[in-house]
């Protein structure tokens, strides 16, 4: 064989040897661990193992991702849900910062969405209805008179299809999801991908994609409670936050924007410098009173990745970057939690022991003509991108 002939062979060996690599670091379902990059320096890790069977027998996966800095994103194929999220302290001590359950049973039993990917329309849809293309749709009123999180059965209550990609020094979690049409009262088929992946710069991504084949509403966000003091009992009225929002969107007595996009100047709702959660929380009104509303980003481009909100935590030096793509964050201090749920290690979750920054469109868009539009056509891809940044402050 000539010496050309030798060198394609070998060009044509090493391209399916790469190909093979490939398709397994892409798609491999396997229990055991996958390393990246070389073996030597194991940048990051997945492993994936069964989490339990839903009521109708449906087996639930859970995958783990770490990095090299040790820092690990456990997500279920029920509800696309972060159930884990360990990250490190000033001092290198890594804790879980995400509410949840150990089990899968605590979660099928019913929770306030925690970790969860909600939607097909996420936050609230006033009185569960809304009117596209001339015809009026009713969905599920599971939130006093109005349609929260996609209704009684959203996607968070969904088991998702799972596959592992890698590239680089990232590694992903890939979950797919078809809404068929007329599901929870909702018009058309809907093709839904959440892509979680974990990066050596300590970041978790969260990346979404929906198409459809007939007109409908679409508004999609992780419902992540977080404690970033770690699992240690203490509620987050000491966390410092900042929110790179000059505007909010005033509700009604049942959560619903009232239309106007009011300046957070001079209020209990201004987080335009760091403030502590608990300074003014007693002062927002309300039952049971707290933060649930949403804040209108500061957005010089529409739809590009920019600094949504900076929360800090003094004791464990914690800092949480939040960036989005979305044109808004709804802020929630976990007020209805009241000790009834019993966490991971045990731990009650009382009032305002987690926090939610959920990025997303604003509330009843559907019905609110001059608020961002949440309808999606055919042909068109909803796209949307949040990332959770971790550091630490020392000082």
């Amino acid at each position: 064989m000539n010496s050309q002939a030798t060198r394609v062979r070998f060009s044509l060996v090493a391209t399916l040897a790469l190909a093979a690599l490939g398709f397994c670091l892409s798609g491999c379902q396997t229990s055991e661990s996958t390393a990246g990059r070389s073996s030597a320096k194991r940048s990051f890790e997945v492993t994936k193992a069964s989490f339990g069977r839903t009521t109708e027998g449906v087996e639930v996966e859970i995958y783990t991702l770490k990095n090299r800095h040790g820092m690990v994103a456990k997500i279920m194929t029920y509800g696309a849900t972060l159930t884990e999220l360990h990250v490190p302290d000033k001092h290198g001590n890594i804790a879980d910062v995400a509410l949840g359950f150990d089990n899968l049973e605590a979660y099928l039993k019913g929770h306030p969405f925690f970790g969860s990917t909600a939607g097909r329309v996420a936050n609230r849809i006033a009185k569960g209805r809304f009117t596209l293309n001339q015809k009026t749709y009713t969905l599920a009123a599971n939130n006093g008179p109005n349609h929260l999180h996609g209704g009684l059965k959203g996607f968070d209550k969904r088991v998702w299809k799972a596959s592992t990609q890698a590239s680089g020094s990232e590694i992903s979690v890939k979950l797919a999801y078809r809404s068929v049409d007329g599901e929870e009262g909702y018009p058309g088929n809907l093709d839904v991908l959440v892509i979680y992946t974990l990066t050596d710069r300590n970041e978790l991504r969260v990346d979404y994609e929906a198409r459809t084949d007939a007109d409908t509403p679409v508004n999609l966000t992780n419902h992540t409670y977080f404690n970033l003091a770690g699992p240690v009992g203490d509620t987050i009225l000491g966390h410092e936050l900042h929110l790179n929002a000059d505007h909010y969107t005033p509700v009604d007595d049942t959560s619903i924007p009232t239309g106007e996009i009011a300046s957070v100047k001079g209020t209990v709702m201004d987080f335009t410098k760091p403030t502590l959660i608990g300074a003014r929380i007693n002062n927002v009104g309300g039952d049971p009173g707290g933060y649930d509303h949403n804040y209108v980003l500061n957005k010089p481009v529409p739809r590009s990745l920019t600094l949504a909100a900076r929360v800090h935590e003094p004791k464990s030096g914690r800092v949480m970057e939040v960036l989005t793509t979305e044109p808004g964050v709804q802020l929630y201090t976990g007020n209805y939690l009241d000790g009834t749920l019993t966490g991971k290690s045990g731990q009650r979750y009382v009032k305002r022991y987690g926090f939610c920054l959920e990025c997303q469109h604003y509330p009843d868009s559907i019905n609110q003509p001059k608020f961002p539009s949440v309808v999606l056509k055919p042909g068109q891809t909803y796209t949307q991108t949040t990332v959770h940044r971790f550091s630490v402050r020392k000082g």
